[in-house]
């Protein structure tokens, strides 16, 4: 994942952190729902980074 910036998609955002602050919980399971989230966003029109990148 890129360093927070302005070009950063804030939903790829949200969902990285909140993987993060799982992890620190050692919650594991909802870690990796949102690392899924996570993949399936990035796949989606809403992804600015996507956008970028086309």
């Amino acid at each position: 994942m890129k360093p927070d910036g302005p070009g950063v998609c804030p939903g790829c955002r949200e969902l990285s952190r909140a993987d993060a602050f799982a992890d620190e919980r050692r919650d594991y399971s909802t870690a990796t729902d949102c690392r899924l989230l996570l993949r399936r966003h990035r796949g989606t029109a809403e992804c600015a980074e996507r956008r970028g990148a086309e």
